[in-house]
């Protein structure tokens, strides 16, 4: 980087990467821990993947974004899923071929993977 403009290029393509927002009330949120923990475990392939397919799923109201430490080191890259009126579930030790796998069956379709989910993972 050698200017102020430079650095603000760069952000500007990378809010399109990273944060697929939108304000809606019905939006599902997909939260992909990116704490250094989860860097270290692979957080970033899988973070990548979900923004990847919320963007070719535009009839869907998704949001990705990302958060520090979440607090299950251990079961890492987390991944929690938030839709309105639902529990949230939480996904763990996933790779970028289980988010594919997630937004498929559970984004899309509905039904919660639960073979990744906190609740099976430790057993």
């Amino acid at each position: 980087m050698k200017s102020l403009a430079e650095l603000a290029a760069i952000r500007d393509k990378m809010k399109g990467k990273v944060g697929i927002r939108a304000d809606h009330d019905d939006d599902t949120r997909i939260v992909v821990g990116m704490a250094t923990c989860g860097i270290a475990a692979g957080a970033r392939p899988v973070l990548n993947a979900f923004v990847e397919l919320a963007a070719k799923h535009t009839e869907k109201h998704v949001s990705v974004t990302q958060t520090g430490c979440i607090g299950i080191c251990q079961y890492e890259p987390v991944v929690e899923v938030m839709e309105p009126g639902k529990d949230k579930v939480t996904y763990v030790k996933m790779t970028a071929e289980k988010a594919a796998e997630v937004f498929e069956k559970h984004i899309c379709g509905g039904k919660v993977v639960t073979e990744y989910t906190i609740g099976t993972a430790h057993k």
